[in-house]
């Protein structure tokens, strides 16, 4: 949680080395991602489940998604298929879906250079314990008052 405006945010670690690209989310969408993180499955489809099902029934799959650039601090993102299909996405839904999938999120160097930032070994530890809290969340902790 971004502490000042209390909006969720999404950590994309990027594999060669210390640099995280962060993604302010909606409350919505941080409870959908964490559901799918962590394995759920919902008694019914999903939004998503139902995009990855239409997409099955048309015999394509999901290969990867790919968050290409940074507009106006609004990241945008494509949804990638088996066939090189390509669809256009915003970046919490198509990251949403990868982790439903199981896919690769790759995300453009020119936006890793605009977006991304460094953690420091000091603050690895903090990230590690951000992970340990991710673990230990569940998505009715991201649950408006009220719903």
């Amino acid at each position: 949680m971004d502490v000042p405006t209390a909006s969720p945010v999404l950590l994309l670690r990027i594999e060669s080395g210390p640099i995280h690209v962060p993604l302010w989310i909606g409350s919505s969408e941080a409870s959908i991602i964490a559901l799918y993180a962590e394995g759920v499955e919902a008694p019914r489809p999903l939004t998503h489940d139902l995009l990855l099902d239409v997409a099955a029934a048309s015999g394509r799959a999901l290969d990867h998604v790919e968050i290409s650039r940074l507009v106006d601090d609004v990241f945008e993102a494509s949804l990638v298929f088996d066939d090189g299909g390509r669809v256009d996405a915003r970046a919490s839904d198509a990251v949403a879906l990868a982790v439903r999938a199981q896919t690769p999120i790759l995300v453009d160097d020119a936006v890793v250079t605009a977006a991304g930032l460094e953690v420091a070994d000091e603050q690895e530890e903090e990230v590690e314990k951000f992970r340990e809290f991710l673990d230990q969340v569940s998505a009715n902790d991201f649950e408006e008052p009220g719903e």
